[in-house]
């Protein structure tokens, strides 16, 4: 269950003279609930998706019973989230309004050892199983991975921190790198954080002379999508009614990652394409993209495309043009193919999947045009089925809108650590807050018939009142 602290039973003085102790517990009697006369205990139950994200309620529900080694810590932890959670965007101190007992608690409770029970995956423990519970209440969820790089370059004294890219003079941009996996329903009503995985790139070492075919993939930086996977597939048992669909970018677009699904096919992938590989089509060996452009289109659909920031040129940055939201007409075209390995693994069979070409009729203004490749283990056998996979993959923003809203909403790239472990504990906050912003967002869109008071205390229902008359 843990470790003793090593105190003893007389030890007023808090010397901690004793060893440490690891306690265990075993079960005397298995049978204990019947011949004592104790109900069984009742399983977990799917949740509603707006259930218990109150203003009073969501922090206790979603991180209390953490497992961080003192019950202490679990109610610092709960009251740090309500805080943070009041006042997106503060540092604890400006939102705990001058309470510094509490904002020198939370720095303690962040600043613990790296091999201590407190770490982010322990934090985000029971909003994960949250997000199980609200998943069982869906006869199909969307999760979706994508990365993203958390730039604190301005952390020159911070530890542990890697590098997230060089220019051509050498200047290192350093910072972490996320990778998660975010749960959707069909709706696009964000469930909740599934995986949350931190990671410190470091560059190749020049004593490293491996070929890139040669190196493994768990020493790759795409095994993050594997795992995800792999998750998602040990969840599988525990949501027998829930069908789980992972989308995911370009940057999946490996072999290994349909290799690994082909295991157990119980999780089905949908994957944008992006590499146009030679495959095998009536006997030929034909480029994936020429192939399909040239199968009968199959129907029609109106798209939103989701507007992206124009990104100016820095002294370590890229300029990224951007553009704005809007409708595109696009046609839909589907055909089987035959993904077959690389040349590295000859061994392997090739797999059957399935490739929904998207592509927009007009050229837009000022706009490169809508072109997609699609790759599903989902079966495709009718237009409906193509059109529904690209209903599915235009969801896949709603993780890049829920980055938008931790960086610019909860500004977790304006946070000031010493080390890597305490930016990851806080982030770990902030991906639960940002999740429920989202969601709140969402459902007044959405489902604007939803009582007030299921969100909002009553405090904040009269201050939005007075808000709204304001002129």
């Amino acid at each position: 269950m843990g470790q003793t602290q090593g105190r003893g039973r007389q030890d007023r003085e808090h010397k901690v003279a004793k060893s440490v102790k690891t306690i265990y517990v075993y079960v005397i009697e298995p049978e204990w609930r019947a011949k004592m006369g104790v109900a069984q205990p009742i399983g977990v139950q799917p949740l509603e998706i707006g259930q218990g994200l109150d203003a009073d309620q969501w922090a206790a529900q979603e991180f209390g019973g953490a497992n961080l080694g003192d019950s202490r810590l679990n109610e610092r932890l709960v009251s740090s989230a309500q805080a943070l959670g009041a006042m997106p965007g503060r540092t604890l101190s400006g939102a705990r309004q001058g309470d510094w007992p509490a904002v020198k608690g939370y720095y303690r409770m962040i600043d613990k050892p790296e091999d201590s029970a407190l770490n982010a995956q322990a934090i985000l423990a029971p909003h994960r199983e949250r997000t199980v519970q609200r998943m069982m209440g869906q006869s199909t969820v969307l999760c979706i991975q994508d990365g993203t790089d958390l730039n604190y370059n301005q952390l020159d004294q911070c530890i542990g921190l890697g590098v997230l890219s060089k220019n051509q003079t050498g200047a290192k941009t350093r910072g972490l790198h996320l990778h998660s996996t975010f749960v959707v329903s069909t709706e696009g009503l964000p469930l909740g954080l599934l995986q949350a995985q931190f990671s410190a790139p470091e560059p190749k070492s020049e004593t490293d002379t491996r070929a890139p075919k040669s190196v493994p993939i768990e020493e790759k930086k795409t095994f993050a999508w594997i795992e995800g996977l792999r998750m998602c597939v040990e969840l599988d048992k525990r949501l027998p009614d829930t069908r789980q669909i992972c989308v995911m970018d370009r940057e999946a677009d490996f072999f290994e990652l349909f290799d690994e699904q082909r295991k157990t096919g119980k999780v089905d992938l949908l994957v944008r394409s992006n590499h146009d590989r030679v495959v095998k089509d009536d006997d030929k060996a034909v480029h994936l993209f020429k192939s399909v452009r040239q199968s009968p289109i199959c129907g029609e659909m109106v798209i939103q495309v989701q507007r992206q920031s124009t990104r100016t040129k820095k002294s370590k940055q890229q300029a990224k043009p951007g553009h704005v939201q809007r409708s595109a007409t696009v046609v839909l075209r589907y055909k089987e193919i035959e993904l077959r390995p690389g040349a590295y693994q000859k061994d392997k069979a090739p797999i059957k999947l399935t490739v929904v070409h998207v592509q927009e009729t007009t050229q837009p203004k000022d706009d490169e045009p809508v072109e997609w490749f699609l790759l599903t283990t989902c079966d495709v056998s009718s237009p409906e089925q193509a059109q529904q996979i690209l209903r599915w993959y235009c969801l896949r923003w709603r993780i890049e809108d829920w980055h938008r809203v931790l960086k610019s909403g909860c500004k977790i790239e304006k946070l000031q650590h010493k080390t890597a472990e305490r930016l990851k504990r806080t982030i770990a906050i902030n991906l639960v807050v940002a999740w429920r912003i989202m969601l709140l967002t969402l459902l007044g869109r959405e489902c604007p018939q939803l009582a007030a008071e299921v969100l909002f205390s009553d405090l904040e229902i009269q201050v939005l009142i007075a808000s709204s008359k304001k002129n």
